[in-house]
């Protein structure tokens, strides 16, 4: 089974990191990498969005590639990507569904309710679906 299902854990340190990261990229997608162990995040890791669109997002090539050496450098798995969608919806669109790089790790998509971001993770597939996982804030 893939632990992943089970959701996501992260620090309140890091879900800011995240949060600052997607508020000072609007109105563009923000995007990055979150990286640990099983279940557990020990790393965010901002990436630029080489499209500077509202509305999509593709990470920086050599910055995704030092990523994924970081991470492995320390020992830990990727567990998620992030992203935002300034505008909504607060779930994988069509678009993230068609572009959809890594399947079987969880989508963190940052969206605005009642003008605070709100963050959902979502394991998705290449058959179109998602389901919803927990995403914990635990104590430090």
């Amino acid at each position: 089974m893939n632990p992943l299902i089970l959701g996501l854990s992260l620090s309140q340190d890091l879900w800011s990191q995240m949060e600052a990261h997607v508020s000072e990229g609007a109105p563009e997608e923000a995007c990055g990498i979150v990286v640990g162990e099983g279940n557990t995040a020990q790393l965010v890791i901002p990436i630029t969005n080489i499209l500077h669109s509202p509305t999509r997002f593709h990470m920086d090539p050599q910055e995704e590639l030092n990523a994924f050496y970081s991470a492995e450098e320390k020992g830990f798995e990727v567990l998620s990507v992030y992203h935002s969608h300034p505008n909504g919806p607060g779930k994988p669109s069509p678009v993230d569904f068609s572009e959809l790089s890594f399947p079987g790790i969880i989508y963190l998509i940052w969206y605005k309710q009642g003008g605070q971001w709100v963050c959902r993770g979502f394991l998705m597939n290449t058959s179109q679906s998602a389901i919803e996982v927990p995403v914990t804030i635990v104590p430090t």
